[in-house]
């Protein structure tokens, strides 16, 4: 295999022919109507073509249904936090229990991870049974522990494994196979390319690349221009990955990258709107943006939620923590209200923080600057999926 070496670039900067940037002085609503809207796995359409990306620690059945009901139910496509088939093989409670959905986030895929083939395959008739209309093939996370195992983007180092692994879970299972992935290992060793040759060569249904290498972590910007490469040399739908937080920024990827959908994950957690507020522009209606009622009504719901799935206080208390952490970031006045959102002892004082800081705001001003360090920056690299540090 022929390494490639890449070059960093802001994920603003256009491509070559094909892909063009956005147009001036035209309206959201207007471009909105001139982009790919939609894409098929399978037999189902996933509209809008943005989705919610697994996150270990977030992306629970709670999580999950907060996010469709706020959309209104145009959430594209759910995808379960990523897991193990050594817990889902060996029954795992879990396991058992992030595999679990609901009616109402159909249509829902679970992404799983491993290195062992027959293990891989095992684990995907397991998710075949559950009822789940796809099952998606990890590639692409990085945790040592992971990776150590020969799971994740380890699998980068071993495209053969990964071969092979494609084949027997397509021949365990009759639903949609997809495959998510990085672009490589490291800026040394970029595998993109042979990886979408493998997937298309087994029959993947849909190609998913998060646009950093193994070696990048969640640092710095995602690489869209080797994401539209790859999707100028895809027969298969082409989701990309990487540095979104707004609907605006959705449209912007599909506009200049050509891709046919894009996932969108740390950005959901900011803001949990963005896949009704991208719905609303493709049905040609301006995107409303969250007011004092919306801010209240996310944390309410979301306790209701997590109170159906859990019983223990302090693990509510825990989720409802990690919410404010990231939906507050890039409020006005939001640094000292988090602090104590985060120090409090209870929900009861949860709840009366939250609604404190909410009656001494004005008008609702959101500084996206301040989120920036989300999505991980030349100096801000974020450790996993929910975190991040300076």
């Amino acid at each position: 295999m022929q390494p490639l070496s890449v070059v960093r670039v802001n994920p603003d900067t256009p491509v070559g022919a094909g892909f063009k940037p956005a147009p001036t002085g035209v309206s959201l609503i207007e471009r909105a109507a001139r982009v790919q809207q939609s894409f098929h796995i399978g037999d189902k359409r996933i509209f809008p073509n943005a989705y919610l990306a697994p996150m270990s620690g977030v992306t629970d059945i709670s999580f999950r249904r907060l996010v469709s009901r706020l959309s209104g139910g145009r959430t594209g496509l759910l995808i379960s936090e990523f897991i193990s088939v050594e817990g889902l093989t060996r029954d795992n409670p879990k396991s058992m229990r992030q595999m679990a959905f609901a009616e109402e986030e159909r249509p829902f895929s679970v992404q799983i991870f491993g290195g062992e083939p027959s293990r891989m395959a095992w684990g995907a008739k397991i998710v075949q049974e559950t009822g789940a209309d796809f099952v998606e093939i990890n590639c692409g996370c990085p945790a040592p522990k992971v990776v150590s195992k020969g799971g994740g983007s380890g699998l980068l180092r071993d495209l053969p494994n990964l071969a092979n692994i494609l084949r027997q879970v397509k021949a365990a299972v009759t639903i949609p196979v997809t495959i998510k992935v990085r672009v490589g290992w490291s800026d040394d060793l970029i595998t993109l390319f042979e990886t979408l040759k493998i997937a298309e060569g087994e029959g993947a249904a849909a190609f998913v690349i998060h646009g950093r290498t193994r070696a990048q972590g969640y640092k710095g910007f995602a690489n869209w221009n080797l994401i539209a490469e790859a999707k100028s040399r895809a027969s298969i739908p082409v989701i990309g990955n990487g540095d979104i937080l707004r609907a605006e920024d959705v449209l912007q990827r599909l506009e200049t990258y050509g891709v046919d959908g894009v996932a969108v994950g740390r950005g959901a957690m900011h803001n949990p709107w963005i896949f009704g507020q991208l719905a609303d522009l493709y049905e040609g209606k301006v995107p409303r943006e969250p007011g004092r009622e919306d801010y209240l009504y996310v944390f309410s719901e979301y306790e209701a939620l997590l109170r159906e799935e859990m019983d223990l206080e302090q693990r509510v208390l825990g989720k409802l923590k990690q919410m404010a952490a990231r939906v507050l970031k890039g409020l006005r006045g939001s640094s000292a209200a988090r602090l104590s959102l985060l120090r409090s002892q209870s929900n009861a004082e949860f709840r009366d923080h939250l609604h404190r800081y909410f009656e001494s705001l004005g008008e609702i001003e959101h500084d996206l600057a301040a989120v920036v360090e989300l999505n991980g920056t030349d100096e801000t690299e974020v450790a996993e999926g929910n975190t991040y540090r300076n």
